[in-house]
């Protein structure tokens, strides 16, 4: 077998944290931010590239992989630093290309068995999550003035090409529907995600949900760049550029995972950005012998935004993620009451 002699790359600079102040001015530099070290005493170093525009403007963030399998937004940042003219560029693009290096490593969505997308700010001391949490704030995210972070469905579960944002806050909404997407969740950043971090400190942000876990979706890639083009040309940062023409996002105001009561041999019926109708079977659990044992409904129409495609269930397994389709800017959690479930009927065998 032989192979092609590639041409040497630029060599990434080690830096204690991102100052785009020392950066050359029209072009792309590699950096390596130390958050860590691992126990062999190796440092863990994040990959950022940073492309720094001729004319000054604000600082654009970009994050992957906080969840190490969910890698769709890896290649999204390649694709957008290939078509960037940092001498028409206005301001500074900031990609962390992998945040979670060791659940990248490991191929898994967890840090030191935790998620990490739960542990923003961090803490200057204290176990590994939190430390690395409050080293990428401090050393990298506290620099931008805009956020989209990147993610993915997790393992054994699939997602449509979806946005969680806050659309009481008006550049968050203009962030997220510039980007196109199938469905936009109206979803106040909470439980000390990254997303919810950066908007305490006054950075709008959005995450960006781009499909399935540990791969790369050519089509979810492409459109996710534009959507990124879209938003960098409406606050200035690049030329202006006439959109798509794609179809516009569904908005749900509210959103819900369902779960199985039982275990068993789920099949899960209907496909991500379906519609499906209050009572519409959308699953069914069958025992090892295949006898039907329970059959689930829509307990509300809506349209799912994910699901899960993992045949083996224990009690307790995520069914759907629904969504209540809807712009209601002052609804808020479940249509009434508890927190629905899915309608469950019993087979007998």
């Amino acid at each position: 077998m032989t192979h092609a002699i590639l041409p040497e790359f630029p060599k990434a600079r080690l830096v204690e944290a991102l100052d785009v102040e020392s950066l050359p001015t029209d072009a792309v530099s590699r950096l390596l931010v130390e958050v860590a070290h691992g126990p062999l005493g190796g440092a863990l170093r994040l990959p950022m590239l940073v492309a720094r525009g001729a004319r000054p403007g604000p600082v654009f963030g970009l994050t992957a992989a906080l969840h190490g399998n969910e890698i769709n937004g890896i290649p999204v940042m390649h694709q957008l630093f290939r078509r960037l003219d940092t001498s028409k560029l206005k301001g500074t693009i900031a990609a962390v290309a992998v945040v979670n290096l060791p659940g990248f490593v490991n191929r898994t969505r967890y840090l030191e068995g935790v998620d990490p997308n739960h542990h923003f700010p961090g803490a200057e001391t204290g176990n590994l999550p939190k430390v690395y949490a409050h080293r990428l704030v401090e050393r990298v995210v506290r620099r931008f003035e805009y956020l989209v972070d990147m993610h993915t469905a997790s393992v054994g579960r699939v997602n449509s090409l979806y946005i969680r944002a806050d659309l009481d806050s008006p550049m968050a909404e203009r962030m997220a529907r510039l980007q196109r997407p199938q469905i936009i969740l109206d979803d106040p950043p909470s439980d000390r995600t990254l997303r919810g971090c950066a908007d305490e400190m006054g950075i709008p942000a959005i995450t960006v949900e781009i499909g399935n876990p540990q791969r790369f979706q050519p089509s979810f890639v492409k459109r996710a760049v534009g959507g990124l083009r879209a938003v960098l040309s409406d606050i200035g940062m690049i030329a202006r550029r006439v959109p798509a023409g794609l179809p516009e996002p569904i908005v749900c105001r509210r959103s819900q995972w369902l779960y199985t009561d039982h275990g068993g041999l789920l099949e899960v019926f209907p496909r991500v950005v379906d519609r499906v109708e209050e009572g519409q079977p959308i699953a069914r659990l069958s025992n090892v012998f295949g006898d039907v044992i329970r059959e689930y409904r829509a307990p509300w129409p809506g349209v799912i935004i994910g699901k899960s495609v993992d045949p083996v269930a224990d009690t307790g397994a995520r069914l759907v993620h629904l969504g209540e389709i809807g712009e209601d800017p002052g609804a808020r959690g479940p249509t009434s009451g508890p927190l629905a479930v899915a309608r469950v009927q019993e087979q007998s065998p």
